[in-house]
């Protein structure tokens, strides 16, 4: 069974999904997209289900014949101050703050989202496979962050961020333990299993 077009037709549907929420390291990234009235594609799907090929691929599809779609970043700095529930909610209102075209209504992935500009919403768990437009934004989100993460990290490669992306691999708490935290790192998350409070080390 493919994913459903839209859940209100008539009114422009943005919909929202982020990346990086259970990472230990680097930003949430949100990504809000309003595809056209029809629009399909063989290949959108949640964007855990797809490899990075296909990700890339998608994310060339979705620039060219959405509607409209813009990314938000909340940074870990941000993310240790507020926490992480609501710089994911954060993040898809900076995402929706860049539209240019005003959407009717909001499909949100997850469980839980703050009222956005009096725009009505739904909350979908499982969103990303399920609608195609939040498919669209969790591969959008999950594209851009793993690029950031990517580029950082040139500057901290012992914990290895081009593989795991920042989340809590085995090989990231091991260099943890070994290296300890750096500017990146959310310090309001259990980094170690023993919470043991870790040094910061500086930029170079």
């Amino acid at each position: 069974m493919g994913l459903m077009g839209v859940y209100k037709a008539g009114v422009p549907e943005a919909g929202c999904d982020e990346a990086g929420r259970g990472c230990l390291a680097g930003p949430v990234v949100a990504a809000a997209v309003i595809l056209p009235p029809g629009f399909e594609h063989e290949l959108l799907n949640d964007s855990k289900k797809l490899s990075p090929r296909q990700r890339g691929e998608l994310r060339e599809v979705i620039a060219a014949r959405a509607l409209d779609y813009a990314v938000g970043w909340v940074d870990n700095q941000l993310i240790d101050e507020i926490n992480i529930f609501r710089s994911s909610i954060l993040a898809m209102h900076r995402a929706l703050d860049q539209l240019s075209v005003q959407p009717g209504h909001l499909l949100i992935d997850g469980r839980f989202f703050t009222a956005y500009r009096q725009i009505p919403h739904r909350c979908v768990v499982g969103g990303d496979g399920k609608y195609l437009s939040i498919a669209a934004a969790s591969v959008l989100a999950k594209t851009f962050r793993d690029e950031y993460m990517e580029q950082v990290h040139r500057e901290f490669p012992e914990y290895n961020w081009k593989q795991n992306k920042g989340y809590s691999t085995s090989q990231h708490r091991q260099a943890l333990q070994e290296w300890g935290a750096c500017p990146y790192h959310r310090r309001s998350f259990r980094l170690l299993p023993d919470a043991r409070q870790l040094p910061i080390r500086g930029f170079d």
